[in-house]
Order: C-alpha cells, then sequence, then structure tokens
C-alpha cells in the first residue's frame, strides 16, 4: 500500500511537471507571437514616417521647381561613354537661382589646379525657357535652357512621384556631349551646396 501511494505521488508529480510545462511553452510561443506582431507595428510605422517625410520632401520639390529656386545634388553622375562616377553631393549638383543656374562638378577635392579648384568646373549662364509638366503617375518633368561663357546646354529634369529623388540630364548644344546627375531636388534655400570658383 506505501508502494503504491508513493507511486500515484510520484505520477501527480509528472503530470504536474508535464502540465508547468506545456503551460510555459505556451507562454514563450505567445511571447515570440506578441514580439513579433510589435515588430511588424514598430515596421510599419516606420514606413508610414517615411512616407510621410518622403511626401513631403516631394511636395517641397515641386514648389522649388514652380518658384524656380532649387538644387539637385547628385550623388553619381553618368557620363556620354557610359560611365558613372559616384561623387559628393554638395560639390556635384545642378542649381537654379534668380534666373541663373549653374552646372559644377567637383571629382577630386584635393585638386586645387582644376578649374573650379576642385577637381571639376563651374559653369554659370542664365536660365529660360522654363517647361514643367506632369505624367498620369505623378511624375514630373521640367526642362529649360542655360546659356553662359562656358555652357550652352539644355537641361531635362525628371522628379519621382512622392519623394524628392530625382536626375537630370545636361546636353549640350554644340559638342553633343551629356551627363546625367542623379540624386535628390532640395529648394535652393536649405540645399548643402558649395561652389568652386566659375571656370569662366
Amino acid at each position: 500500500m506505501r508502494h503504491f501511494i508513493i507511486a500515484a505521488i510520484a505520477l501527480m508529480v509528472c503530470f504536474q511537471i508535464e502540465a508547468v510545462a506545456q503551460r510555459d511553452k505556451m507562454s514563450k510561443a505567445e511571447r515570440e507571437a506578441a514580439w513579433r506582431a510589435e515588430r511588424l507595428r514598430k515596421r510599419a510605422a516606420e514606413k508610414a514616417k517615411m512616407a510621410e517625410a518622403d511626401s513631403i520632401a516631394f511636395t517641397q520639390a515641386v514648389a522649388a521647381l514652380q518658384s524656380g529656386s532649387w538644387a539637385l545634388e547628385a550623388s553619381n553622375i553618368t557620363f556620354n561613354n557610359g560611365i558613372t562616377r559616384f561623387v559628393t553631393s554638395s560639390t556635384n549638383y545642378i542649381a537654379v537661382n534668380a534666373g541663373e543656374g549653374t552646372v559644377q562638378t567637383a571629382f577630386n577635392n584635393s585638386n586645387i589646379n582644376s578649374p573650379n579648384g576642385l577637381g571639376g568646373v563651374t559653369l554659370e549662364g542664365s536660365v529660360w525657357g522654363e517647361r514643367m509638366g506632369r505624367d498620369e503617375n505623378g511624375n514630373i518633368f521640367y526642362s529649360f535652357s542655360i546659356q553662359g561663357t562656358g555652357i550652352s546646354a539644355v537641361v531635362y529634369v525628371t522628379l519621382t512621384a512622392g519623394t524628392n529623388q530625382a536626375s537630370a540630364t545636361v546636353n549640350a548644344n554644340y559638342s553633343g556631349n551629356r551627363m546625367v546627375f542623379n540624386g535628390y531636388l532640395y529648394p535652393y534655400s536649405s540645399a548643402g551646396i558649395f561652389e568652386g570658383q566659375p571656370s569662366y
């Protein structure tokens, strides 16, 4: 009888241990599910915040183009031969302000012997013939001509819908050379650009 009671107690203890283990196992699964749900919630919130910031940046970029006061800071430039170079955005840009335009390249900031002292050229001229449109997807297309001592070109800007990401193609009128600046477009007043010595 005594052995039977001990066996019964041992069996009850085993059942209780198993029950606790099952409860702990379920709690772990529930905790993992809650963690996953919280992670998804945070990601959704971050995505919504980024989308809102992109929307604001896009609105500001459109207004900047409309006012004729903007700068496209390039992260890379593609040349006529198809070669692409990654560049510093503050010194590689296209800018328009108060009827004047600037196209600047700077591939080696230590090259003080270059025309603009930044390893590239800085070309300035008067802006005219601005045109602006929008396609069915909301992308903005903007073009203008720039004429100066060292530059005569037509510039075509594409602003991607919902963001301030943009590209600008500079087509030289006489040489046929072409460069594409890829980067982000900002109002001129808030752009972080640094101008070198004008090349001409």
